[in-house]
């Protein structure tokens, strides 16, 4: 193959140019496979689990009202804030539910990256922009505490329509659509306020300058401690607004959600939440210039605030309002932001003479390693590069030292977590399954996709070759081909249209709005929501409504004392956690007849399914091969009824 810029003498100027245009498309079609490549390969669609589960069963409420006699919708709950759910409902009953969540998603996610690459692409150029949206696919994105929230989570969300919507904003910011952005950034509070708050806050900081912003932040917070302290000083003459949580319902919401209250954040939180605001100070010094130095500024501040609001509303009170805004969700801009602004400031270092290399090693490896280990590179990157001016030329040599060794540490560190996944590389069947088997294990590591992506946009960019960019494609291609069925595929079978059917018989006995409880199975909402489209009784994700409504958290522990006999209240996941280490430890005892009546005898429970035949109640036995073959459906009406117990 001839390099394309040494065409043979006589070649018309037309057919160099057709080449340039082929090369330019082949460059192009690897340079957008290339992210989509790494996410099919390092992302895994959750389906309707957790949120994604809550949220879709508000969108099917706007279609099937029964549904929303729900415990999770009967008092004042998160679809009562978002114009989320009948964009959902609409899109389910044009395509059907799994449909309608993983096109939704995917759409989302595309306009998130988009976005991230179009703001990167305006302030550098596009190596710089590619690798920072594959940094933003290689990482978690972890903000919050417990490791339950993620930017760009791979479920259906509120959230997910929220972020990429908020980055969207950001992007047209900076080519100088700013009213635009205020707009739709503005638009997202009516999807995801606690979501979009933060981002309507940077872009009016941006616009307002930093000393307007602090100024801005301090008087958020020192209005906010006024109101907490007035409602806790003089309660009888607080409006209805600034309600304090009594007793019983914080018991619920701190056991619950116990990732609401500051003071009981984990060592580890607090240091997964100071990595990106360290990361802006470091991008502050390295970057000498001023929309850097204000969009790190104003990102730091709206962390900030969102800290302190939140820890204001932990302390003092519960005003329940404060404890229900979250505040410290605010982390999710500096995260973004910083994560978005380590590429070029790993290049920048990159460039500097004497220690700028190990500075940019440092940083790089707290991004790509361990959340918790990372925060020390970046601390150590950040100290030694605030020092440089004081650092004699002697030390040189020890720099030199310092960056081969934290090289070397990050070989070990891939080393060692890349290992498990090639001696498991042998036990998976099938050449294909292997090498997607592989592909998935080692870029698990948040580091090797970076690194991949950065090795491949490098000869792909430098190269003059025509082959180069085509064969990358081809590859590339060829991989999300073979990867994305798999990272798209739903294994949940919940609300299928095969599983809707074969339970038809069910649905024929259980009337609408009856409520359904699913024994010895901790995650049965999606079951009782999405096969039967009934109203599940009470699950575990059905708790996390108590912080919203006391009435919601009232009836859930009263149904939490009905099930005693069968298990413990499933919503004490501080106490689980601080028992067991984990908080998904629901040891269910199996049904028997004594169990089965006095459950029953709650009015407001309906049906009961459960694996035991415990020779009560004529049950409709399921027989179809499957998990489900031999469960029993028991109706309440019939358990409680004289006849039948005798």
């Amino acid at each position: 193959m001839t390099e394309i810029l040494e065409y043979p003498e006589g070649r018309s100027s037309l057919h160099v140019l057709k080449l340039f245009a082929v090369r330019g498309a082949l460059t192009g079609s690897a340079l957008v496979l290339l992210p989509v490549a790494l996410w099919c390969v390092t992302h895994q669609y959750h389906g309707l689990v957790g949120d994604s589960e809550l949220y879709a069963l508000q969108a099917l409420a706007r279609n099937d009202p029964s549904i929303a006699h729900d415990v999770f919708l009967s008092g004042t709950s998160q679809d009562q804030f978002t114009v989320f759910s009948p964009i959902y409902a609409l899109f389910i009953r044009i395509v059907g539910l799994q449909t309608a969540a993983i096109s939704l998603l995917v759409f989302f996610k595309l306009c998130f990256y988009g976005a991230i690459w179009a703001f990167s692409r305006r302030l550098w150029d596009s190596r710089t922009a590619l690798l920072s949206t594959a940094l933003a696919i290689a990482i978690p994105g972890e903000y919050g505490a417990y490791h339950v929230f993620h930017i760009a989570e791979d479920m259906l969300t509120a959230r997910t329509l929220a972020e990429a919507l908020a980055m969207t904003a950001l992007s047209l910011y900076v080519y100088g659509r700013k009213t635009t952005a205020l707009g739709l950034a503005t638009f997202a509070l009516c999807l995801h306020a606690l979501m979009a708050l933060p981002m309507v806050l940077l872009l009016v900081g941006l616009n307002g300058g930093v000393r307007a912003s602090i100024i801005g932040a301090l008087a958020i917070v020192a209005s906010v401690l006024v109101v907490a302290v007035a409602a806790v000083l003089a309660p009888h003459w607080s409006p209805k607004l600034l309600a304090m949580m009594d007793t019983s319902w914080l018991e619920m919401v701190r056991e619950r959600s116990q990732f609401v209250f500051l003071q009981l954040w984990r060592w580890d939180d607090w240091v997964l939440n100071i990595r990106p605001l360290l990361s802006l100070v470091l991008t502050m010094l390295v970057l000498c210039d001023a929309r850097m130095r204000g969009l790190c500024s104003s990102s730091l501040i709206v962390g900030a605030a969102g800290l302190a609001v939140a820890l204001i509303a932990s302390i003092i009170g519960p005003v329940a309002v404060l404890l229900q805004g979250q505040a410290w969700r605010w982390m999710w801009v500096p995260v973004l932001v910083s994560s978005l602004l380590v590429v070029p400031t790993v290049f920048h270092m990159w460039r500097t003479d004497k220690h700028g290399p190990l500075c940019a090693v440092l940083l790089l490896a707290g991004w790509l390693l361990s959340s918790i280990d990372g925060v020390y590179f970046v601390v150590a990157s950040l100290c030694l590069w605030a020092a440089r001016g004081s650092v004699p030329k002697s030390a040189d040599p020890y720099l030199r030292f310092g960056g081969l060794a934290a090289a070397v540490s990050v070989i070990v560190w891939i080393l060692a977590h890349g290992w498990p996944a090639l001696t498991s590389y042998l036990a998976v069947s099938g050449t294909e399954a292997k090498a997607l088997h592989l592909a998935h294990s080692i870029m698990g590591l948040d580091c090797l996709p970076f690194l991949f992506a950065f090795v491949v946009s490098d000869a792909i960019l430098r190269s003059r070759w025509i082959v180069v960019p085509g064969v990358t494609a081809l590859a590339l291609g060829t991989v999300t081909a073979l990867a994305a069925p798999g990272a798209l595929e739903d294994h949940r079978t919940e609300g299928s249209g095969a599983q809707i059917a074969e339970f038809a018989d069910w649905r024929r006995v259980i009337p609408p709005g009856a409520n359904v409880f699913v024994a010895n199975r901790y995650y049965s909402a999606g079951f009782a929501w999405f096969t039967l489209q009934r109203p599940s009784y009470l699950t575990v994700d059905q708790s996390s409504g108590v912080i919203f409504s006391s009435a919601t958290a009232a009836e859930i522990r009263r149904r939490s004392e009905v099930l005693r006999p069968m298990e413990e209240p499933d919503w004490r996941l501080l106490t689980r956690r601080a028992i067991h280490g984990t908080k998904f430890d629901a040891r269910a005892l199996p049904l028997t007849k004594g169990r089965l009546v006095r459950i029953c005898a709650d009015p407001v429970l309906d049906f009961v399914i459960a694996k035991e035949d415990v020779g009560l109640g004529a049950p409709l036995r399921h027989s179809h091969p499957g998990p489900w073959n031999g469960w029993n459906l028991y109706d309440c009406r019939r358990v409680n009824s004289p006849e039948r117990r005798e």
